[in-house]
């Protein structure tokens, strides 16, 4: 090993297991650039391997149900119920029983890029997608917890094929389908967490169009939640069609033009 270069070492080890026979040749390597490739190798593989520990946490609900004979198992999710602006979405996304995707999971906890990524991935190899919108007026009128009941219904009625199984974020629904709500599920499962990515992407690529047609909000940035620059934005140029009459502080400014 000792007539290789740093960069052949460095291109050699990108793909090997820490039980390679390599990995022990090396480390009798006493080289600095060596020895930082090596630990930098054993980082990415402990990094790689707690991301498979904690997907495999995350498929155990769908597992238990495929076992038991369901295959179209749909994860529900929402986001946007709290923003000020802005529809709440929802999504229902139905996986494959071979789906592996390490290091998805609840969206909040991934970074915009990470869920772009998914994103992507998700769209690619779901079995079914949903989408379901309800927008400002309607949750003015119904009010935000029927307005999210009611984008997951929807969302589930935009799925391509009927679900045999539903897992629900939180909430429980009016459906034909034998479910079950879990509390937290984007972080417990691993077909909420990719409706969990869905719908976030989904609604913050929206209120970025929703930037350009409104500006001096901030929407592009803060996806409608009542932050300073928003609240600033109501106090200079009051409420857009897109805001929640009935949210506070939202109803105490003026539909401006």
């Amino acid at each position: 090993m000792n007539s290789m270069t740093i960069n052949e070492i460095k291109s050699l080890v990108e793909n090997i297991s820490s039980n390679d026979p390599l990995f022990e040749q090396l480390h009798s390597d006493n080289r600095k650039g060596v020895q930082k490739i090596l630990e930098s190798r054993n980082r990415k593989l402990q990094k790689l391997k707690k991301e498979k520990e904690e997907f495999v946490k995350l498929t155990l609900f769908e597992k238990k149900l495929f076992n038991e004979g369901f295959s179209l198992i749909a994860g529900i999710d929402e986001v946007g119920r709290g923003p000020l602006a802005g529809p709440v979405v929802a999504a229902a996304v139905i996986l494959p029983g071979e789906f592996y995707l390490p290091g998805l999971n609840d969206s909040k906890k991934l970074s915009e890029s990470k869920r772009d990524e998914y994103f992507q991935i998700i769209q690619e190899k779901a079995h079914s997608i949903g989408i379901g919108m309800i927008e400002p007026g309607e949750i003015d009128t119904i009010n935000i917890y029927e307005a999210t009941k009611k984008a997951m219904l929807l969302a589930i009625s935009n799925l391509d094929c009927n679900p045999d199984y539903l897992l629900i974020d939180a909430m429980k629904l009016q459906t034909p389908y034998p479910q079950e709500s879990i509390i937290k599920g984007d972080s417990k499962s691993i077909s909420i967490a990719a409706a969990s990515v869905i719908a976030k992407v989904t609604r913050d690529n929206l209120m970025k169009e929703y930037a350009a047609q409104y500006p001096g909000y901030g929407f592009e940035q803060n996806a409608g939640y009542g932050t300073r620059g928003h609240l600033e934005g109501l106090r200079l140029k009051g409420i857009t069609p897109i805001h929640r009459r009935s949210f506070a502080p939202v109803k105490d400014y003026e539909l401006k033009g």
